[in-house]
């Protein structure tokens, strides 16, 4: 399998990427996400990820396979990306608390030596806890919030308000492993063949 490049710096996704045993490089694309709207959070994040790969795939030579992700929180018809300061995530997870919202994650998978694309868009049903007002400001308080879509980490202390999920759980890390292994295959690489030899 040709090396895998991750069009991001998201230090989560590496860490998925690495947990079913695929060495990455990272080549963060800096794409400027203001460039795109779209109305339907399943088509932001398919065109964003896809924008993202397309940046990274202008800059890389064959062979190489590169990954664009992208996610947003839908709750009641409104879209969440990263909060913008520790305001907006406090009100933010003040909305949030003891309701069910949709994590979507577009993934763009670029094989650069056979010049395939592939875009696919993955949802996890997210079911909150009720922080209280004290609980919320702690965790605003960490920063963490800050760095993810949704304004909370699963992997990390936000986990805590998170009662049940529907779906992939990898998925609302920032990339559904599973899905990436499906579209592995569909352009002809099987997922285990890049794990390093012993």
């Amino acid at each position: 399998m040709p090396p895998l490049i991750l069009a991001s710096a998201s230090p989560a996704r590496r860490r998925l990427l690495e947990n079913v045993g695929l060495v990455v490089q990272i080549q963060p694309s800096h794409f400027d996400e203001s460039q795109i709207q779209d109305p339907d959070p399943r088509q932001l994040v398919a065109r964003l990820a896809q924008a993202k790969a397309e940046v990274v795939a202008h800059q890389t030579r064959p062979p190489a396979l590169i990954l664009g992700c992208d996610s947003v929180l839908e709750m009641g018809g409104v879209v969440y990306g990263k909060p913008a300061s520790l305001s907006a995530a406090r009100q933010q997870w003040q909305r949030m608390r003891g309701q069910v919202g949709y994590l979507h994650t577009g993934h763009a998978l670029v094989d650069l030596n056979r010049r395939q694309w592939l875009v696919q868009t993955e949802t996890t049903e997210v079911h909150f806890a009720s922080p209280t007002d004290a609980q919320i400001d702690a965790y605003i308080a960490t920063g963490e919030p800050l760095a993810c879509a949704g304004a909370f980490a699963l992997e990390g202390r936000g986990s805590l308000w998170i009662r049940h999920l529907v779906g992939t759980p990898s998925n609302v890390i920032g990339l559904s492993v599973p899905l990436l292994a499906q579209m592995l295959q569909s352009l002809g690489w099987d997922i285990t063949q890049a794990w390093p030899a012993d």
